[in-house]
């Protein structure tokens, strides 16, 4: 036999081997550009709202694949009553979820048919309903903000992630009197503690108060495990703070005034956990809120980037971008339309690449694509069904 080579078979070696140095120059390409080379599937959570006769019978699951951005179907992934918001332990396959009066902590378990959640127990807020939840940077305590009751409750969690006991019940009512702000009729007549959440370092925790108009920011000792007061910061009156989130840096804070439709920008002092506030941007103009009889916000999320941030707007239906410049400054550069009804929430992908929206009225859930250098979003077309969704959660 010959040892060497036609010309067809040279030419197609050469192209052989072409080939596969061109893709591996490829791939080396994306790594050092930053780029994913293959496409990621995460898990999608949706809390919902359970009333009686209602469509929805727990918590729900799906996937979402990062580089087409489709949505799977949904599927119940646990019974439950009132799931409304969920949050997952740093480091374990844990899922802590609303319970009605309490909190209730599940163990994430994949089988041939998908994701499952297998309950690990429930612990009493000790003051009512529970409207938000949200553990510490290490996983060792759980907290929980009270609408109703106006407090914040404090967990330990177990070695498994488990909620061990409940510690204590602070009473927001019990740091200043009168403690509703009062601006707002029927509003901010008395405390209503709407989200809780810790500093990027782990000392403080927060719950933002519509019915005070301040941020309650405790002294967190997660070992302890204890919170003890430690000031305020101090919102907009009568705009009604609900949820915040920190810039990536950590400097910023950004809070949403659910009754004034806007975002108050603060500058965030680390070492001394202090909040001091800045410039407030509407989410929507005073023309459109007009046209709406029912209007509020509901959910603030900042992009990965740190360039934009996003706020849903309940009536009107629809997320404002806001761009942030290099001083800090805020932009709101658009208004986008939902596609769904009276968006509760909405997350971002870990990418910052994908948006999805929920939609309690319409039992959707909406993906936008985002673009990298404007924040802007475009509907992609890909809606699934999900029974009246309140809380839109990824993990991997």
């Amino acid at each position: 036999m010959s040892s060497e080579l036609s010309g067809d078979q040279q030419t197609t070696t050469r192209a052989y081997f072409g080939m596969k140095f061109g893709l591996m120059a490829m791939v080396v390409l994306a790594v050092l550009q930053g780029s994913p080379v293959m496409a990621e599937t995460l898990n999608v959570w949706f809390g919902t709202t359970t009333p009686r006769g209602g469509a929805s019978e727990g918590i729900y699951h799906a996937t979402f694949d990062t580089e087409s951005g489709k949505l799977s179907p949904a599927t119940l992934a646990a019974k439950a009553q009132q799931p409304g918001f969920l949050a997952m332990h740093p480091n374990k396959p844990v899922l802590y979820a609303s319970s009605g009066n309490g909190v209730t902590a599940y163990r994430v378990q994949a089988d041939s048919t998908g994701a499952k959640l297998v309950e690990m127990g429930s612990v009493e807020s000790g003051d009512g309903g529970v409207a938000h939840l949200a553990t510490d940077r290490t996983g060792s305590v759980l907290l929980s903000a009270q609408y109703g009751g106006g407090s914040t409750t404090l967990y330990e969690l177990a070695e498994d992630g488990s909620v061990k006991r409940r510690v204590q019940v602070y009473e927001h009512d019990a740091l200043l009197s009168p403690a509703g702000s009062g601006v707002v009729g029927n509003r901010q007549d008395a405390p209503h503690a709407h989200w809780v959440g810790t500093s990027p370092d782990n000392r403080f925790a927060f719950t933002p108060d519509l019915g005070m108009d301040k941020v309650v920011i405790w002294k967190l000792d997660p070992n302890g495990p204890s919170l003890t007061h430690h000031g305020f910061g101090e919102g907009i009156p009568g705009g009604g703070p609900r949820h915040m989130k920190f810039s990536p840096d950590g400097k910023r804070i950004y809070l949403l005034n659910e009754l004034a439709l806007s975002v108050t920008v603060f500058d965030y002092e680390a070492k001394a956990g202090t909040m001091t506030a800045g410039q407030t941007v509407p989410a929507l103009s005073e023309e459109i809120k007009a046209k709406e009889r029912f209007n509020s916000a509901s959910e603030i999320r900042v992009h990965p980037s740190g360039k934009f941030v996003y706020s849903a707007n309940r009536g009107h239906d629809s997320i404002s971008v806001f761009r942030i410049d290099e001083a800090g400054q805020m932009e709101l550069v658009e208004v986008e339309a939902i596609r769904g009804g009276w968006p509760r929430n909405f997350n971002l992908d870990p990418s910052g690449r994908w948006l999805i929206a929920a939609g309690r009225d319409s039992h959707t859930a909406t993906v936008f694509e985002i673009d990298a250098d404007t924040g802007e979003l475009t509907f992609t077309r890909q809606t699934q069904q999900v029974p009246t969704p309140i809380c839109v959660l990824f993990s991997k």
